[in-house]
C-alpha cells in the first residue's frame, strides 16, 4: 500500500524527559550491532522490556517510548503507573493511557535504565495488522539522544556508535555532514523546495517513522498542486491521517536533490493537535532516507548522509487504491507428499512400493486473512466496485496468503498498465473484479 502503509506519529504529552532513561552502550564496547526488519520503509527492531522481547517501530518523530497491543503480552510488569491522556496526529479526540516509570530496556548490548513508557490502552489502536508483523511500541528520542545511530538501510542493520572524535573524523572523510537542529527533542534539517521553477526554504523534520518521502503542510509559499488525488495517509495516535498526494518539481537536501517527487499533504484537521516548531513545513521521511545510510548525531546537531544504489530509484506509490490489513487467521490445508523409503525383498514387493510413491497426507495451518479497510475515491478499485471490508479470495489466481502484506503492497505500485485481477468474499459471496493500474500524477 503506498500507500505503503504511511505511517507518522507525534505524542503531545507535557513530561520531561528523564537522562536516567537514556539507552548507554554496554561492557565499554564502542558500538553495538542491531539487525532490523525494514518493512514499508520503517525500521523495526526487538527490544527487552523489563525482561519480555518487544517489536519496536524505531521513530526520530516522537519524543518518548510509546507501547500498545499488550493484550497478548501481559507478563510485562509495569512500575509506578499513572493514568494520563495522549493525543497526537489524527482526527479524533484523545485517548486514555497510562505512564510507567523505572522500568528496564534493553538490546545487543544497549541499556537503558530507569526508562519511562507510555501505553496505550485502547486495542483498536493496532499497527500489526497493517504491518504484517506485531508490533507492540514506539521508541524515539532516548534511542537517538546520546550515541551516535548509524542506520544501514541496505545491510538492514543500525549499529549505535560510543561518541567519539576519532569516529567522527571518519564519518567526515566518507559522509556528507549536514547541520541539524534538536528543537523538542526532535531532529530538523533545512531543506529546498522547488515548486513551479521557484525554489522555497523547507525547514523538515528528520522522521524515520514515516514511510513516505516527503510531507508538506500547505502554507503561504508551498500549495497543493492542481495534479493531485485525494488519499489515505496513515495512522496517528488520534485517528485517521488524510491528505492528498502530489509531486512537484524537485526537493534539496544540501548537494543532493530528487526531481519530481512523490509529496503528501495532510489536511488540517489530521495535524490540528500537532505543535510545529517554528518554522517547520513538513518531513522528509524513510522513502528518501533508505537511499542514504544516515548516521544521525544528537550532540553535535549532525547528520551524516551517504548514498546507496536505492538513490535513483523512482519515486512510486499504490496505484490501485485499496488499503489491505491483516484481519485474523484462517486454517488452511495443504496437501505434503510422503517421502518414505522402504526395502524391497522381491521384484513384486519392488512394485507394489513404487505404487506408494504418490502417497500424500494433509495438514493444516494457519494463514493471514487479508481484508480492505481503505478505497481511494476515483481510484481504479473504486472504478471496479471494490469495497470497504472485502475480504480477498485471490490475486491474479493466487491465494493471498501466499504472499506477505509487503509483496501485497510492492505489486500494487507495480510499474503502470498492470491488470490485477481479485477474487473477494462479500456478505458470503465470492465476486471476481479487474482493474489497471494507472499512474494519476
Amino acid at each position: 500500500m503506498r500507500k505503503y502503509f504511511m505511517l507518522f506519529f507525534g505524542l503531545l504529552a507535557s513530561f520531561l524527559a528523564n537522562a536516567q532513561g537514556d539507552f548507554l552502550i554496554q561492557n565499554n564496547s564502542k558500538k553495538v550491532t542491531i539487525p532490523f526488519k525494514l518493512i514499508n520503509n520503517l525500521i523495526f527492531i526487538p527490544i527487552k522490556v523489563n525482561g519480555v522481547e518487544l517489536n519496536f517501530l524505531l521513530d526520530s518523530g516522537v519524543e518518548e517510548t510509546i507501547l500498545f497491543s499488550m493484550e497478548e503480552k501481559q507478563e510485562v510488569s509495569f512500575n509506578n503507573v499513572e493514568k494520563i491522556k495522549l493525543r497526537g496526529l489524527g482526527s479524533e479526540q484523545e485517548i486514555e493511557g497510562l505512564k510507567s516509570t523505572n522500568n528496564t530496556l534493553e538490546t545487543h548490548g544497549l541499556r537503558s535504565n530507569n526508562h519511562m513508557v507510555f501505553i496505550i490502552l485502547d486495542q483498536g489502536f493496532n499497527l500489526s495488522s497493517h504491518i504484517g508483523i506485531p508490533v507492540n511500541g514506539i521508541i524515539g528520542y532516548k534511542f537517538f539522544k546520546n550515541n551516535l545511530i548509524e542506520v544501514n538501510y541496505q545491510k538492514k542493520k543500525i549499529i549505535v556508535h560510543f561518541n567519539n572524535e576519532e569516529f567522527k573524523n571518519k564519518l567526515e572523510k566518507k559522509f556528507k555532514s549536514i547541520p541539524i537542529t534538536i528543537e523538542r527533542s526532535k531532529p530538523y534539517i533545512n531543506t529546498t523546495a522547488t515548486v513551479d521553477d521557484v525554489e522555497i526554504p523547507a525547514k523538515l523534520l528528520i522522521d524515520i517513522g514515516n514511510s513516505d518521502a516527503f510531507w508538506i503542510f500547505e502554507n503561504k509559499k508551498i500549495k497543493l498542486p492542481k495534479k493531485n488525488f485525494p488519499d489515505f495517509l496513515g495512522k496517528g495516535f488520534s485517528g485517521d491521517i488524510e491528505g492528498h498526494r502530489a509531486k512537484i518539481d524537485k526537493f534539496t537536501i544540501d548537494e543532493f536533490s530528487f526531481k519530481r517527487p512523490i509529496v503528501s499533504f495532510p489536511d488540517s484537521v489530521s495535524v490540528r493537535n500537532v505543535k510545529m516548531v517554528p518554522g517547520r513545513i513538513g518531513s522528509v521521511g524513510g522513502e528518501v532516507l533508505k537511499r542514504f545510510t544516515v548516521v544521525l548525531d544528537y550532540a553535535d546537531k549532525k547528520v551524516y548522509l551517504k548514498k546507496n544504489s536505492k538513490f535513483s530509484e523512482p519515486f512510486t506509490y499504490n496505484k490501485s487504491g485499496i488499503v489491505l490489513q491483516h484481519n485474523g487467521l484462517q486454517w488452511v490445508q495443504e496437501t505434503v507428499h510422503l517421502e518414505t523409503i522402504q526395502v524391497a525383498n522381491s521384484a513384486s514387493e519392488m512394485e507394489t512400493n513404487a505404487k506408494r510413491d504418490g502417497d500424500f497426507r494433509y495438514k493444516f495451518l494457519l494463514k493471514p486473512i487479508y481484508e480492505i479497510v481503505n478505497v481511494r475515491k476515483e481510484s481504479p478499485a473504486e472504478k471496479c466496485g471494490l469495497q470497504k471490508g472485502d475480504v480477498i479470495v485471490s490475486i491474479n489466481n493466487i491465494k493471498p496468503y501466499k504472499y506477505t502484506l509487503q509483496q501485497i503492497n510492492n505489486l500494487l505500485k507495480s510499474e503502470d498498465d498492470l491488470w490485477i485481477n481479485l477474487e473477494i468474499e462479500r456478505n458470503s459471496l465470492v465476486l471476481k473484479f479487474r482493474f489497471k493500474l494507472e499512474d494519476e500524477l
